[in-house]
């Protein structure tokens, strides 16, 4: 653990917000952090002592804005305002993302404009070093007045209540903190409203699902080149030279990727002089639909980039007689952001389906069904099925959550963002992309085996290799879906674009270049973390 990451004060990056959630970065506060926070609880208290009214810190929330609160009650208000704010349904949420959420909140906190006491900010950064993980149930949230349900019970545990995953299991928060030698703290004034109001719900599943897609973007690279050469298909549409006349980066960027991941194919070679004009869309449009999910993608990564460095609750404390009460919260700049991208992950799932289909369909020389005794056998027919049906699936996880709007708080809170669902959409629909890549992997490698003693180019002869460790030739039926999770695996622990990368280092140096269109924040580079590896 060699880099260090200075909460409330450095520029925090997709990647480094999972290094420092997987242990790879450590998070420190420092003494200039630490004063800052600290200028500003004194803030509060003075509010307190000289009894200026501000919203949140003395009086009620939301429609009860307008209900005074004692000096002597304030403690107690913070306590019951994370306890009646925890009402989230549904599953837990990946510890990754709640331990995401901590980060992403920690770093919010500590740029000093949220009133909260040092000793809270101190526990939050040990609860992050020591993976003390609360439980955070992944529904409850509009996406408006912060991520109100998921970030109280994001915090509960602070206060001795909620659970705790620690030490590979969950225990009652009480029980986690004694573990670790720590009692539960007393919240002062405002600190209850700093924790909970706040977009690090929708911003934490935005991060992991920015991880999660580039290494899908990726991959379909990778696998779609290796199904064109499965289907002797032409590279000519990834010319340089066509991408030049309509440039956008992205189209560039993909074109250029499959050229070197096809150069010197001895399959390709084979069919230079054959009389087929042009190949069917799902082939010669991979710049054009590829690039233009890694268009979302550069979108979505550009505003998560502003939104992880910024301050979300409310209100804000720019001094004992300063503070504001605005919209911060509202999780509006990422939610229709979101939105556009889960269409976009999409769009990569519908694209590789229909290679699929494309593959078992019987044409340019490959067997129906990707196997010679077709009838006893119903070979490769099935999994098409699988990734029809999650296609399907995906279309229908596309209507844009953000275009909703309930109002909430008795009216108070009159529109509402719905950015934390559709947050959890683009993870689901990431998810099903990983599969529906899955069946088109174990499709093209089926391919290139029709195509020996013929060879590939030796970064996708690596590829299939690497599938035929795992997964072998099938000359029969027998159980497809072990072979689809295998598959799975393997691009989920991105051992394909290991092994590519190992062969054609000029792959990975081509994304990396492209800092203007991966990376356009203050040009940090996240390689390290997985973001262009």
């Amino acid at each position: 653990m060699n880099q260090t990451f200075n909460y409330g004060k450095d520029f925090l990056t997709v990647g480094l917000a999972i290094g420092i959630a997987r242990g790879q970065v450590r998070g420190k506060l420092t003494a200039e952090v630490l004063q800052k926070v600290d200028q500003s609880s004194g803030w509060v208290q003075q509010i307190v002592d000289e009894k200026n009214v501000v919203y949140g810190i003395n009086t009620g929330f939301g429609p009860l804005c307008d209900t005074l609160i004692s000096a002597d009650q304030t403690r107690t208000l913070q306590h019951n305002l994370l306890k009646s704010h925890s009402v989230g349904v549904g599953q837990p949420i990946k510890n990754v993302i709640a331990k995401l959420m901590l980060i992403l909140k920690l770093h919010a906190l500590c740029q000093g404009y949220s009133g909260i006491q040092t000793k809270t900010v101190e526990r939050i950064a040990l609860m992050i070093d020591k993976d003390l993980i609360p439980q955070v149930p992944e529904q409850g949230s509009v996406g408006a007045s912060g991520d109100l349900a998921p970030l109280a019970h994001l915090f509960l545990p602070l206060i001795g209540e909620g659970e705790l995953f620690f030490e590979g299991r969950w225990w009652p928060a009480t029980a986690a903190l004694k573990q670790c030698g720590l009692e539960p703290l007393t919240l002062s004034a405002k600190e209850g409203l700093a924790l909970i109001n706040g977009t690090q719900f929708i911003a934490a599943h935005s991060v992991w699902a920015l991880y999660e897609w580039y290494n899908l973007l990726e991959s379909a690279d990778i696998i779609g080149a290796l199904s064109l050469d499965g289907l002797m298909g032409s590279v000519k549409p990834f010319d340089a030279r066509l991408h030049a006349i309509r440039p956008f980066a992205g189209n560039q960027l993909v074109a250029a990727r499959l050229q070197i991941l096809l150069q010197d194919s001895a399959i390709h070679s084979a069919h230079l002089n054959c009389n087929r004009v042009q190949d069917p869309y799902s082939l010669r449009c991979m710049p054009q639909v590829h690039g233009a999910s890694r268009t979302a993608f550069r979108h979505l990564k550009e505003l998560t980039h502003i939104e992880i460095n910024s301050v979300t609750d409310n209100p804000i404390i720019l001094g004992a007689l300063d503070t504001i009460s605005g919209g911060n919260f509202h999780g509006e700049p990422l939610a229709i952001a979101l939105d556009y991208a889960t269409v976009a992950a999409h769009e990569l799932g519908s694209i590789s389906e229909r290679r699929s289909y494309l593959i078992i369909e019987g044409r340019y020389g490959l067997p129906k069904l990707l196997i010679q005794d077709a009838g006893l056998n119903s070979g490769f027919m099935i999994p098409q099925y699988t990734a029809a049906a999650l296609v399907s699936e995906n279309k229908s996880l596309c209507f844009p959550a953000s275009a909703d709007s309930i109002p909430t708080s008795l009216g108070q809170e009159d529109h509402v963002s719905m950015g934390s669902i559709g947050s959890r959409k683009l993870n689901t629909v990431l998810g099903n992309l990983k599969n529906i890549l899955s069946v088109e992997l174990l499709y093209a490698a089926q391919a290139i085996d029709c195509r020996r003693p013929l060879k590939s180019s030796a970064a996708l002869e690596a590829v299939h290799d690497l599938v035929r460790e795992k997964v072998p030739f099938a000359d029969k039926d027998r159980v497809f879906g072990k072979d689809i999770q295998t598959l799975y695996h393997l691009i989920d622990n991105r051992s394909l674009l290991s092994c590519v990368g190992e062969i054609a280092p000029g792959l990975n140096q081509l994304s990396g270049a492209v800092t203007s269109f991966e990376n356009p924040i203050k040009n940090h580079d996240d390689a390290s973390f997985g973001i262009y590896q």
